[in-house]
């Protein structure tokens, strides 16, 4: 009996135990990958955490079932906001799995907005407004896990990137 309330204690607790990375990195590939994320990436691998990075994943429709995987069994997220993150479904898939996480295991997200204000992510205006316009037909039963992950991610104290 002990061990079995031991068992459903440690069943709602973080996945701690079960961490893989140190850190998960969401970012649009197009906007950042050879420049600010492959940077980012490097210093962290050099600085020995375990970062896992979405390069070596087949890309398809639905997000794949190793990187929801992989997004649950990092300690923490970095989300990198760029001009077009929200022109990417699999993008907005990834946040809203990365805030689902955050509230269910308290992993910790850090944002960075590369080049964009954070109003414009809290509150979808501008290029992310853009983007969600081209989704309300197609895509309604997600835009609003979308939209509330982004607003969640946004009210968050990150990094806000003008330049480099």
């Amino acid at each position: 009996m002990a061990s079995t309330s031991a068992q459903m204690a440690s069943d709602s607790s973080p996945p701690n135990l079960r961490w893989t990375h140190d850190v998960f990195l969401s970012f649009r590939g197009e906007d950042t990958r050879d420049n600010f994320t492959d940077h980012l990436y490097t210093d962290l691998v050099r600085k020995g955490i375990r970062t896992f990075r979405d390069d070596k994943l087949k890309r398809g429709e639905k997000i794949a079932p190793e990187l929801l995987n992989a997004i649950e069994k990092s300690r923490s997220s970095i989300v990198v906001f760029s001009k077009t993150y929200a022109d990417s479904r699999w993008c907005l898939d990834e946040l809203a799995k990365i805030m689902e996480c955050r509230r269910e295991y308290r992993q910790i997200v850090l944002p960075i907005f590369y080049h964009v204000d954070p109003s414009d992510v809290r509150k979808q205006t501008g290029s992310f407004g853009e983007a969600f316009t081209r989704y309300e037909e197609n895509w309604k039963n997600k835009v609003r896990s979308w939209r509330e992950a982004l607003t969640e991610a946004g009210n968050i104290s990150g990094w806000h990137v003008n330049e480099g």
